[in-house]
């Protein structure tokens, strides 16, 4: 399906059209590098309900073509649940720190859409909000390392590479997908 959706019968929330719990808000959980899944799995152990959005991805193994699931956000996992539920994911060591949420409604809705397109099989890619200002670095490719910045928010895909002492830029094309922020 693409994401892994786990919650209690009890507290069921928009995943079946129920409302939440009172004393239930939304977690987010940074975790440790590469402990999304078995935090997922820890979780859902414990009966705590998440949501950790996957998505498919080719990986080739020398000859070999392997389709494998990947957090669609890299060290992060969405937590329902109680201020002790969080401080119990916490407890396992596998979350480096616990963020607090303070727009829940907001929150809510950007994950029941992302909950709506994976369960369609929607194919998602990471992209980064990239807007007028915003410092970026070239991720992969043949200019790998490249720093520079977005100064059009209708063009993220051109990279404006400043030249500060001399008042003047250079301004090259490229796959804004290939974009990650460095601040």
């Amino acid at each position: 399906m693409g994401a892994a959706v786990l919650s209690r019968d009890e507290e069921v929330h928009w995943l079946s059209g129920a409302t939440v719990p009172e004393n239930c808000q939304w977690h987010v959980l940074h975790t440790s590098s590469r402990q999304e899944k078995i935090l997922s799995e820890t979780l859902a152990a414990m009966d705590v309900p998440h949501f950790l959005p996957l998505v498919k991805q080719t990986r080739y193994y020398g000859k070999r073509k392997t389709a494998i699931e990947m957090p669609l956000f890299p060290s992060y996992l969405f937590l329902m649940g109680t201020l002790d539920e969080a401080y119990q994911a916490d407890r396992t060591g596998r979350v480096a720190r616990i963020i607090p949420v303070p727009d829940q409604q907001q929150l809510d809705d950007e994950l029941r859409n992302l909950y709506l397109a994976l369960s369609n099989n929607a194919e998602l890619d990471r992209y980064p909000m990239l807007k007028k200002g915003v410092r970026v670095e070239v991720r992969s490719g043949p200019f790998r390392g490249l720093q520079g910045v977005i100064e059009d928010r209708s063009r993220a895909d051109r990279l404006y590479l400043k030249v500060f002492m001399l008042g003047t830029a250079a301004r090259m094309q490229i796959d804004a997908s290939l974009l990650d922020p460095t601040e």
